[in-house]
């Protein structure tokens, strides 16, 4: 089985030298499938001329909450379009952000409603952002995203937080931070959820596993966040790879080995 890299963003300037080389090598380097995250308006065209020119690329379309200040009712109504495009299998990354308060919260909280309720109309899953704002997220993915399947991006918060989404049908996205030496509380995160619970993601081109720590970080990285999932579940590493790829097939309606389309 191949990695699945449930949250990338290669749409950004850090690969503007590399990127087709980086993405060409992706297959051979063992990972199978790779979503692009998008964040800002300026990543919606980026997004879909990637996942239009790389056969194991695919999409969501959203606005992160330190961003939202850019949407309006035109500009909420071209997302809304753009999300019904081919390969695009999510809405995302959506959410709230108060650590470094670009936006008000209220206006944080009205759009990420706005973009839940889109991901309902259009039966789409929802990718998750949330930092600092853990008591307020789930409050809302409470009320407005019950039956919706879903992702909570670079979980950062509790292990019986975790539990609560889990018991909602969410997947928990771990990444490279895991890897860290005080990454303590996503390790007990992945201590306390099951595997079939969880997806790995890069968030490239940041937050690079050790020992690439500090370094533009890439999909096949993933290995070593795979390794130590494995090392804290005391299963094997192939293990973690293969169940975290059926998951992050089954939560954006992919087929293993589907390499093109939506199923």
């Amino acid at each position: 089985m191949m990695i699945f890299d449930t949250h990338a963003h290669y749409d950004a300037s850090q690969f503007d030298q590399d990127r087709d080389e980086v993405l060409q090598e992706m297959n051979s380097a063992g990972v199978g499938w790779i979503v692009n995250a998008t964040s800002d308006l300026a990543s919606w065209q980026k997004t879909l001329e990637l996942v239009k020119n790389y056969s194991n690329l695919y999409g969501t379309m959203g606005v992160h909450p330190d961003c939202v200040g850019e949407l309006d009712e035109e500009r909420f109504a071209q997302l809304k379009q753009l999300a019904r495009a081919e390969k695009i299998v999510a809405i995302g990354e959506i959410g709230l952000d108060y650590h470094w308060n670009i936006v008000a919260h209220e206006e944080q909280q009205k759009w990420f409603i706005r973009q839940i309720e889109l991901a309902q109309e259009l039966q789409l899953p929802v990718v998750v952002h949330s930092r600092e704002a853990g008591a307020d997220t789930l409050s809302i993915m409470k009320e407005h995203a019950q039956g919706l399947a879903g992702a909570l991006h670079c979980f950062s918060s509790s292990a019986e937080i975790a539990k609560e989404y889990v018991k909602m049908g969410f997947y928990i996205g771990i990444g490279g931070v895991v890897t860290f030496k005080n990454g303590r509380k996503l390790k007990e995160v992945v201590a306390e959820v099951p595997l079939a619970s969880l997806v790995l993601e890069t968030d490239c081109p940041y937050l690079a596993p050790m020992p690439y720590r500090g370094k533009r970080n890439i999909s096949s990285y993933l290995t070593y966040v795979a390794e130590e999932i494995g090392r804290i579940k005391a299963v094997s590493t192939e293990e973690v790879i293969t169940q975290t790829a059926e998951n992050g097939c089954r939560l954006f309606g992919l087929q293993i080995g589907d390499k093109g389309g939506r199923d």
